[in-house]
């Protein structure tokens, strides 16, 4: 989901440590402070969106090269205006289908607020036409004054070699809510109604991808195993539909992009919308595919560690011997902010602030939508949460995580709608970033060696997770997007997942042939084609400034804050300019890989 955000923190009150080991955490969200009765009063709500959208409409007219800037600069504040309240009743509707895939009504009113959003869009598309048509000088001089709004400006100049004519955006935009937006749903609704069955101390247990999930990193081998087999097996039987919606996802991401728009490949359609160069998200990749054997590595010494013989993909996550609590939600808010407010009180107090106003939905349950994720709003609210908390201690890593893009966008809250929130890799920055607060804080307060090691364990399974393993989901959707344009079946498709993913581990990794289906699993690879490489790019990147941490101590804290600041508000190359980074740099991407190399000659040391 998009990342955004809230801008309270200014104010916001240190808490005592004795206020905060007694304040209890709500585990519901409460999305009442969305919109007021939106199901009720959506055709008022609507209403009073299009009345807006009539107002600006009224400015066609008026539009030129040449005129005032008076007249301009108050149709920016328009739009977001329109912006805003569209993003409100939208997210409500997202959220709220999020809480429960089977409500019959939030699917239905989800339909509805796409259905009725896209057409008062389609009415506006007009402006980002003409602001793409005419010359620098004018675009200039127009641009001058309008602070925050001037990167969005200067974003719809730059797809200006992509963009179609007026009728063909709004019959794109129309076809989209039918289209690819209705198969993405289908895939939820198939998937997360999908139930799966363990046998858990000799008894047959029905459970959900998240619970059954929880078992991948049992401290059992044996449940590892089947927790994986039966998670394939459940979505190797509807192969067949999952495969056919993955292959239509990909043919119109196809026809619109490389037909219509003339990309020169499927990624570059990512790589322009997060203002990335395609030669610096391809220098990540190869930097990535050519540090494989660092993984390798640590896999050997991870399975000298827990004592698994032979090492497959079933164990890759097993947990370290002294990594067997379960944690209590309270307990893992309490770690969080504590951790936060380490490093940095002010972004302790956001964080604090998410949990406070009853901003997560914590728990899963039925029908809940998987995984993780935040949603900023509009900048002024505060970011939503949904977690799918079960107790692991990876669980308290991927709170760090979200509130680290909910902080982010709060930093961010000075900037208008459009660029307060970050394009996709450095959107990923202060999320990883919270995950080494975390980390990093729990390393110090342990003294037990072995204890340390789980920890050591546990940071270098996360990082293959988030680096290695997304670099090479995105080489096998670059091969996939190829194959499916030459008429390659499913089975096909997973052959070739295959075959990258024996290639990723090497020969000393036995990858049984049910991972084959693995890549049905991946909700990324349906929704946000090549969406994955911003968390090796983000990790990579958090590896750099982790380090400068490390070696400048509290001085970094202030550049830090101010990089979050910063939110979406100029280019991702000017924010890591201003750090010192080349992200076309292959030496800035092996520089992270060098970090990994370190602690993993430090986890060999411990044997």
């Amino acid at each position: 989901m998009p990342v955004k955000t809230d801008r309270k923190h200014e104010t916001s009150p240190s808490t005592s440590s004795s206020k905060r080991q007694s304040r209890t955490y709500a585990e519901r969200w409460d999305l009442s402070q969305l919109v007021e009765d939106p199901v009720q009063r959506f055709d008022a709500l609507a209403e009073d969106i299009e009345t807006k959208v009539a107002q600006f409409e009224t400015a066609r007219a008026r539009l030129s090269p040449a005129m005032d800037v008076s007249v301009f600069h108050p149709l920016l504040t328009l739009s977001q205006d329109i912006a805003a309240a569209s993003s409100r009743i939208s997210a409500y509707a997202y959220l709220w289908f999020s809480e429960n895939t089977k409500n019959l009504g939030a699917r239905s009113f989800k339909t509805k607020v796409e259905e009725r959003i896209t057409a008062l869009q389609n009415r506006l598309v007009f402006f980002d036409l003409w602001w793409q048509s005419f010359d620098e000088d004018n675009a200039r001089r127009l641009m001058t004054g309008t602070g925050t709004f001037r990167y969005h400006l200067e974003s719809i100049r730059r797809f200006q070699p992509h963009t179609l004519s007026e009728p063909e955006e709004k019959i794109v935009n129309i076809k989209n809510i039918t289209g690819r937006s209705a198969v993405h749903s289908l895939y939820d609704i198939v998937t997360n109604n999908f139930t799966f069955t363990l046998t858990v101390k000799g008894k047959r247990r029905a459970m959900t991808r998240e619970e059954l999930t929880s078992y991948l990193r049992h401290t059992q081998g044996q449940l590892r195993e089947a927790a994986y087999q039966e998670l394939y097996r459940v979505y190797a039987d509807h192969h067949d539909l999952l495969g056919e919606i993955y292959k239509t996802l990909v043919n119109d991401w196809k026809a619109e992009n490389l037909q219509l728009r003339r990309f020169a490949s499927p990624i570059a359609t990512r790589n322009l919308g997060n203002d990335i160069p395609d030669e610096a998200v391809a220098s990540l990749l190869r930097v990535c595919q050519n540090n494989a054997g660092i993984f390798q590595k640590y896999f050997r010494i991870k399975a000298r560690l827990c004592k698994i013989k032979p090492m497959s993909r079933y164990h890759i996550y097993a947990p370290h011997r002294t990594e067997q609590k379960s944690y209590r939600y309270q307990d893992a808010a309490r770690m969080v902010l504590d951790a936060y407010r380490e490093f940095s009180p002010q972004l302790a107090n956001l964080a604090e602030q998410v949990i406070r106003e009853r901003h997560i939905d914590a728990r899963t349950r039925p029908g809940k939508i998987g995984g993780a994720y935040c949603y900023s709003v509009v900048p002024g609210m505060t970011p939503y949460v949904l977690l799918n908390f079960t107790g692991e201690a990876r669980d308290i890593a991927t709170m760090a995580h979200e509130l680290g893009h909910a902080v982010h966008g709060m930093m961010a809250a000075q900037h208008s709608i459009f660029t307060f929130h970050s394009t996709l890799p450095l959107a990923e920055t202060a999320s990883v970033f919270g995950e080494r607060i975390l980390s990093d804080a729990l390393m110090n307060q342990e003294r037990d060696k072995k204890v340390k090691q789980g920890l050591l364990l546990n940071q270098l399974d996360d990082i293959y997770a988030t680096v290695l393993r997304q670099a090479y989901f995105v080489q096998f959707e670059k091969q996939a997007h190829q194959m499916i344009a030459q008429g390659s079946t499913v089975k096909d498709l997973a052959n070739a997942y295959l075959a990258q993913v024996r290639q990723q581990f090497g020969k000393g990794i036995k990858v049984p042939d049910e991972f084959q289906w693995e890549w049905l699993t991946i909700p990324h690879f349906f929704a946000s084609p090549f969406y994955c490489y911003a968390y090796s790019f983000g990790n990579l990147l958090v590896l750099a400034l982790y380090r400068m941490y490390q070696k400048e101590g509290a001085s970094f804290v202030p550049k830090y804050l101010d990089l979050l600041r910063t939110g979406g508000s100029e280019s991702p190359q000017t924010i890591l300019a201003k750090v010192g980074i080349d992200m076309a740099s292959e030496d800035f991407w092996q520089s992270g890989f060098d970090t990994i190399h370190e602690m993993v000659d430090q986890l060999e040391r411990t044997l």
